[in-house]
């Protein structure tokens, strides 16, 4: 069953109010690491302890980014999806998403089965070369 007109609504909304939220949050990261100079966390006396917890935290602050621009991307594509009328389709099977699936992850892509194929098969941890 096709996804009905107040359920589209339902989900577009979402996804403006996480894009927006995630664009306040991106700005104020923004404005948070311009504030925070390397050096003021390495210290500036030279101690490989400080300088290995200024290198963790531009690390994290570099991941926290990496995922929020990931998410922001997933929410335009979402966006597009809506505007096509394409949303709400499995890009493996063809088949409709689930509401349910929709209303959780509104960025989704895949019905739950697919989605658990694609884990299954490209998801895995990583593995020792040795």
């Amino acid at each position: 069953m096709a996804l009905s007109k107040k359920q589209l609504d339902r989900l577009a909304r979402a996804i403006m109010q996480r894009r927006e939220a995630l664009l306040r949050e991106l700005l104020q990261d923004a404005g948070r690491a311009r504030e925070e100079v390397y050096g003021a966390l390495a210290g500036s006396v030279p101690d490989t302890a400080d300088q290995a917890v200024a290198d963790l935290l531009s690390d994290l602050d570099q991941a926290e980014l990496s995922r929020d621009l990931q998410e922001l991307r997933d929410l335009e594509a979402a966006r597009a999806r809506l505007a096509d009328g394409t949303f709400g389709r499995c890009v493996d099977c063809g088949r409709e998403i689930e509401f349910e699936r929709l209303q959780v992850c509104p960025t989704a892509v895949r019905c739950f089965e697919c989605q658990r194929l694609h884990e299954r098969t490209y998801a895995h941890p990583g593995e020792s070369s040795l």
